[in-house]
């Protein structure tokens, strides 16, 4: 399987998540309150983070997702022993997760309504399996979350 890297995909890349990052600074400012600058630097490093994992995906020749190499990254980054681990825990600390989760949730609004066609040739079957799976998902994490809330004494 050949993993090739050009100029153009990562300079996608880049914008892709400068335009995810502006929007969630901005979620955070309006949202929660945060600073603007401090959320958006917090989600530059994010971004940065999350960049060279998925350069690094396409380099090393094992088939392993980008989302292990970018939690590799985030983790050496924020211990205790890397010097700069201090910035940037204070800064990832600005952007909320439901910020996030907003803007991840439009973007795969859009992307599912630009494949609509494709999306009607799966029928009814498609539009059940689909709705069974997101109410599974919905409840299957509500009970993880009831528990573990009732676990630590919270409700």
């Amino acid at each position: 399987m050949s993993k090739v890297l050009s100029i153009n995909t990562v300079l996608e890349w880049i914008l892709i998540l400068l335009i995810f990052s502006v929007m969630s600074a901005i979620g955070n400012w309006v949202g929660y309150q945060y600073p603007f600058q401090e959320s958006l630097v917090g989600m530059l490093i994010l971004c940065a983070i999350t960049l060279i994992g998925m350069i690094i995906e396409k380099y090393v020749p094992y088939n392993i997702p980008a989302i292990i190499y970018i939690s590799i990254i985030g983790l050496l980054l924020a211990v205790p022993w890397c010097p700069i681990s201090g910035p940037i825990i204070y800064y990832t600390s600005k952007v909320d997760l439901v910020s996030l989760t907003t803007i991840l949730l439009a973007y795969a609004g859009v992307a599912m309504g630009k494949d609509l066609g494709e999306f009607k040739k799966v029928g009814i079957r498609g539009i059940i399996v689909t709705f069974f799976v997101i109410i599974g998902t919905y409840l299957g994490s509500a009970i993880i979350a009831q528990g573990v809330l009732m676990y630590t004494g919270i409700i």
